[in-house]
């Protein structure tokens, strides 16, 4: 289950489906709140007993105790599918304390404190949607219910100083693209509220006076200069003198207009078209939606908050589409989404499955005239966004939609439907040769019709399966080309990728110490954070490290605290085994699932294989055996173009020395 929190506001927690968690009592809120201002560090309980009993002379007795107590029933309330006596993911024992190990999505002011940096180098119309829906998430004052609490008190006061600064940051984007009207209104309550920021004074004067109201804005510049001296006792700073006499001479700089307030060429051109949009296309057009989408389009290959940003409005623009009641229109706005993926694990796999319903119920609602190619798209997306997954539909979705794409002649869409038919073609193991044939037809459809971002993914594929067959200079060359589009087009993703490709080259081939490729994959890790792609970073780390201590010989690591993310039941049976409770780890084996058929298929399959060897267990080692003969000639997770567990036919042999020889 997916936990969220919220702290703009009363401290809150929902779950995976969005309704609130139940906390239990002020105490428990209060030890919730102390771990989240502690941002993932541990609180030592000692700590947290001062803290929540700090206005008393003395902590009760069982004070302890009793934190224990409310630590317990908030992993209840948090983890209510965990099993009992499995150890915490959540809200962990680490040390003298505790630490709440919340992901960098789960907690609103985290993604707050990013989107408003982020912001500041975004062109404006993007910063001031940004800001708006970051601005959004704020329900009253950061921590409301902890007020008075010492401990909460820089954490208020830090949050709180942010929102200001957002709030005079999208008054200055609204500026900028000549809405200067609209912020007029939040402006003048803003400086109500906190009539010492100078610069609130400043943007509220210059909005007034764009408007035409120049003795407004001279009135406001005025009761600027009383309020500073009288509740400060200081006088205005020269940005409000210096705009009190440009008002006075009417300079022409502070004429409205885009032009003077980007920055450059291009953020000029955008402001202008972007006011011209605004103006000209009405706000209830059917094209707005369109457009909206290829805006999102464009923004998630930007990554980072761009990404999230992308994913976080998407299903808002299907459910808009679908609710004009316009089916055709649905199919385009869920076809034109046709952003380029290469990890095999949904980033939000609810949100992708509701995409894939979306897009097959559209299908079916399709008049029998409808244009193929939009037919086709709406095939390609329910290819893409089921993946990973073991739906029926997704491998024939991916066979009509490229048949359709080859039948049209129509490169773009053709480029669309390989992507579904890469993401598709994991039904068993040892198919990284095909997987490579995909990735060389797009690297040289997209190079013949200028399609860079298809052009990169072809080139990410081909690194992957290179990669896999052990072809490191093939897998070289890939990754070089990769960086050279990402460099000259600005697409930041690209160097997460070859730079956890080249920390597995170093450990497949470069022979290097342990802690050297431990400290290697730890830095890639730190490209990671941030990127918007949680799919792709949960437990990714902690295996890439396990993995590593495997083929160096040495057994799992046996601290139950690690987040292995969606790899812990493949992780497990190897830890238990660490901790010398082989019978725990036999019983985990009988309960271990499938791996999801993706890219890391087979690694996780030689993980169940070495727990069954040390436990003898037969079953297990013989599905594994069966599931990895065809890939005998692959080395084990380099398709993922991450990580390796050596060559799946040294698997191979030691599962068939031991089924023909068992202990």
């Amino acid at each position: 289950m997916e936990v969220a929190f919220g702290v703009l506001g009363p401290v809150t927690a929902w779950d995976g489906a969005g309704d609130v968690i139940a906390l239990k009592g002020p105490r428990h809120r209060a030890v919730l709140a102390r771990l989240l201002v502690a941002r993932r560090r541990v609180v030592p309980v000692g700590r947290l007993v001062e803290d929540l009993w700090a206005g008393q002379e003395e902590p009760p007795v069982d004070a302890v105790s009793a934190v224990r107590t409310f630590v317990a029933a908030l992993r209840r309330a948090l983890e209510p599918e965990r099993p009992p006596r499995a150890p915490a993911r959540l809200l962990v024992t680490e040390g003298p304390g505790y630490a709440l190990r919340a992901g960098s999505e789960a907690v609103d002011a985290w993604r707050f404190e990013r989107a408003v940096t982020a912001a500041g180098t975004l062109p404006d119309p993007h910063a001031l949607a940004q800001l708006e829906e970051a601005l959004s998430w704020w329900r009253g004052p950061a921590y409301a219910d902890f007020g008075e609490e010492s401990w909460a008190r820089a954490e208020r006061s830090r949050l709180a100083e942010l929102r200001l600064h957002a709030v005079e940051r999208r008054a200055e984007a609204q500026l900028a693209l000549g809405q200067a009207a609209e912020a007029v209104p939040d402006l003048d309550a803003h400086v109500a509220e906190h009539p010492w920021r100078e610069d609130a004074w400043r943007l509220l004067a210059l909005a007034l006076y764009r408007t035409g109201r120049q003795g407004d804005a001279l009135a406001v510049l005025r009761r600027a200069r009383t309020l500073l001296v009288e509740q400060l006792g200081a006088d205005p700073g020269p940005a409000l003198r210096r705009l009190e006499a440009d008002v006075l001479a009417h300079a022409p700089h502070l004429d409205p207009g885009p032009l003077r307030d980007a920055s450059g060429p291009a953020e000029r051109v955008w402001a202008q078209a972007a006011a011209a949009y605004d103006r000209t296309v009405p706000s209830g057009a059917r094209a707005r939606l369109e457009s909206t989408v290829g805006l999102l389009r464009d923004l998630a290959v930007t990554g980072g908050s761009g990404l999230e940003a992308a994913r976080r409005h998407r299903p808002t623009t299907i459910t808009a589409a679908a609710e004009l009641g316009d089916t055709e229109l649905t199919a385009r706005v869920i076809g034109a989404y046709d952003v380029p993926a290469i990890w095999t694990r949904a980033d939000d796999p609810r949100q992708a499955a509701d995409t894939v319903a979306a897009a097959e119920r559209t299908l079916a609602a399709l008049p029998p005239d409808a244009h193929l190619a939009t037919r086709a798209r709406l095939l390609a997306t329910i290819a893409l966004e089921s993946r990973g997954t073991r739906s029926a539909c997704g491998p024939q979705a991916a066979r009509q939609a490229e048949e359709i794409a080859r039948r049209l002649n129509d490169p773009a869409l053709l480029a669309f439907a390989l992507n579904g038919t890469f993401m598709q073609t994991f039904h068993r193991a040892g198919l990284a040769p095909q997987r490579d044939g995909i990735g060389a037809e797009l690297v040289a459809l997209s190079a013949r019709h200028g399609m860079v971002t298809y052009e990169v993914l072809g080139h990410l594929v081909r690194l992957q399966s290179r990669s896999a067959l052990a072809d490191f200079t093939g897998a070289d060359a890939h990754a070089t080309a990769a960086d050279h589009l990402a460099d000259r087009h600005e697409l930041p993703l690209v160097g997460v990728f070859t730079t956890w490709y080249r920390v597995l080259r170093l450990t497949a081939t470069g022979n290097p110490q342990p802690t050297e490729a431990a400290t290697a994959y730890r830095d890639a890790a730190l490209r990671l954070d941030g990127a918007g792609m949680p799919g792709l970073e949960g437990g990714l780390l902690p295996l890439a490290l396990l993995c590593l201590r495997l083929r160096h010989g040495r057994p799992a690591p046996s601290d139950e605290h690690i987040d292995w993310g969606p790899y812990e039941p493949w992780a497990r049976p190897l830890v238990l085994l660490a901790r010398d409770r082989p019978t725990e780890a036999r019983a985990a084996l009988r309960s271990l699932p499938d791996p999801p058929r993706d890219l890391l298929f087979e690694a996780l399959w030689c993980l169940a294989a070495r727990a069954a060897f040390a436990v003898d267990d037969r079953e297990t080692m013989e599905r594994a055996h069966a599931e990895l003969t065809p890939a005998a000639a692959e080395l084990a997770g380099a398709g993922s173009g991450l990580l390796t567990l050596g060559p799946v036919a040294r698997h191979l042999d030691d599962l068939a020395a031991a089924l023909r020889h068992p202990r």
